[in-house]
């Protein structure tokens, strides 16, 4: 189902009336979610689609994934983080894989930020440019 753009429009008001300081207000998006479900304004399925489309995006920012091909000790995990909450802020969320098929080094993926420092992409640029 496609929302129309006044549904996507008011979705976009009603987000950032529910979003204070670049962060999500749980409380106001709640209050918001309610009122859509008993008001049943035209289009409000629409309207709520994309709502949750925007919180989903807005979380997303948040979510560090971490790969490496060997299991992370604690210190260099702590500088990965540490690092990254410098560039991004505090309120980052951590998950920390293991991939050996990345032969070495890591792969950071912040939100739709990839930075890519494995030998296994190295090896894919070098065969690309030959």
């Amino acid at each position: 189902m496609k929302a129309s753009k006044v549904a996507q429009t008011t979705a976009r008001r009603i987000f950032r009336l529910c979003t204070q300081n670049g962060e999500i207000n749980e409380d106001h998006l709640r209050v918001a979610m309610v009122r859509l479900a008993t008001d049943k304004p035209r289009d409000y399925r629409g309207i709520l689609q994309t709502l949750k489309r925007l919180v989903r995006s807005k979380l997303a920012e948040k979510q560090v994934k971490v790969e490496s091909a060997t299991p992370l000790d604690p210190e260099t995990a702590g500088k990965v983080q540490s690092s990254l909450r410098e560039k991004y802020g505090q309120d980052l969320v951590f998950e920390f894989f293991v991939n050996p098929e990345l032969l070495g080094g890591m792969k950071v993926r912040v939100g739709n930020d990839v930075f890519d420092g494995s030998v296994k992409s190295r090896l894919e640029r070098l065969e690309n440019s030959l």
